[in-house]
């Protein structure tokens, strides 16, 4: 039950980057650290859907593990735009909540299976 809402929650947190980016290149013309943002944006759900499709539970925490870093990086990103200037707290506000909610749907589902194991 929670691979498939934290699919669903990595897959549209990389569609809504995706689109931020645009904007970012398109209307702020800021082409360096959103090209980091959008590729740690992006790598959560990959590593998501790679932990699915783990070939055991340790490759599994594994790859959830690093899903876990790459959004806590997005957000690094995130923060790091929005006190330079490049966004403002209203744009910050749009992408910043889907993070912190994915986030904490990884942190629990790698508890879990630690303790399951």
């Amino acid at each position: 039950m929670s691979e498939s809402i934290i699919k669903a929650k990595s897959f549209e947190l990389a569609v809504s980057g995706i689109k931020f980016y645009k904007s970012l290149i398109s209307d702020k013309k800021e082409f360096v650290m959103s090209k980091q943002f959008l590729r740690s944006v992006t790598s959560v759900g990959a590593n998501v859907r790679e932990a699915v499709n783990a070939q055991s539970k340790l490759d599994f925490i594994h790859k959830l593990s690093i899903s876990q870093k790459e959004c806590d990086e997005t957000m690094y990103w995130l923060e790091l735009l929005k006190e330079t200037d490049y966004i403002s707290t209203k744009e910050f506000n749009t992408i910043y909540p889907q993070c912190v909610e994915v986030l904490k749907i990884i942190k629990s589902i790698i508890i879990t299976s630690k303790n399951n194991s």
